[in-house]
């Protein structure tokens, strides 16, 4: 039925998921340039922990965020700091009705980051996992989404099942910075997976702000015998570690 792609988009042109306005090109679910500019931090950022830098700062060795913090993830993505634009999009995909933007934003991170990410060598994404009666009442989860367009995108497999929440735990929106890692300690729980010993993994969430929730996923993906987890999120907080 491709025939009638050319009669549909001018019946209901696409339009973009961000600011709604028509798009010249494509279709539903993609982002306009503007938006796409607006969207894309060009900033240097720490390959460690996400956080912007100075240009004359090496971005591998001498970032003053994560200076001295231990992290069990080897490495962090996203596509810019948690503000303007981006946090407006964040907060839009914890809605179901924005699907979406979700799926055009985790195409987008992956379009960006597409280079970065395919020299990490990895064998699979496992996106942050939301507790059962969050997921039923919110009826949706972003991470989720995010990490299936990476997969898709990169020609990796999906593995949800990799790593499960074992409770409910407070929003970290809702928490001092200095609450956070309490909150998450022991939330997750990785499979024992025959798979999983030496795996490089790529943990997916929506926003990394400390980066409490990834660390704690990162470790037990950890201790259940992956050998390399990076990190990919649409955007992070700076000052939060």
């Amino acid at each position: 039925m491709k025939w009638l792609a050319p009669y549909v988009d001018l019946m209901f042109p696409p339009s973009c998921a961000f600011c709604h306005s028509a798009l010249d090109t494509g279709g539903m679910g993609l982002l306009c340039l503007a938006c796409r500019e607006e969207l894309a931090d060009r900033r240097g950022a720490c390959v460690r922990c996400g956080s912007v830098i100075a240009e004359n700062v090496d971005s591998a060795s001498d970032c003053r965020q994560c200076r001295g913090q231990r992290f069990h993830f080897d490495a962090a993505v996203r596509l810019g700091t948690y503000e303007g634009s981006r946090r407006s999009a964040v907060l839009r995909i914890k809605r179901s009705s924005e699907r979406n933007l979700a799926v055009s934003l985790g195409n987008f991170l992956a379009a960006v980051e597409r280079n970065r990410l395919r020299a990490m060598a990895l064998d699979g994404i496992v996106p942050v996992p939301m507790h059962w009666s969050r997921r039923i009442w919110r009826g949706v989860n972003s991470p989720e989404t995010i990490a299936e367009c990476l997969a898709r995108s990169l020609n990796l497999p999906l593995a949800p099942h990799l790593l499960t929440r074992r409770r409910r735990t407070a929003p970290q929106a809702s928490l001092a910075p200095s609450k956070r890692r309490a909150n998450v300690r022991g939330a997750f729980r990785a499979t024992r997976h025959a798979d999983l010993p030496g795996a490089r993994l790529l943990l997916v969430d929506d926003i990394m702000t400390t980066g409490a929730t990834v660390n704690e996923g990162a470790k037990e993906l950890r201790r259940a015998g992956a050998s390399f987890v990076a990190v990919a999120v649409v955007a992070r907080a700076e000052g939060m570690l």
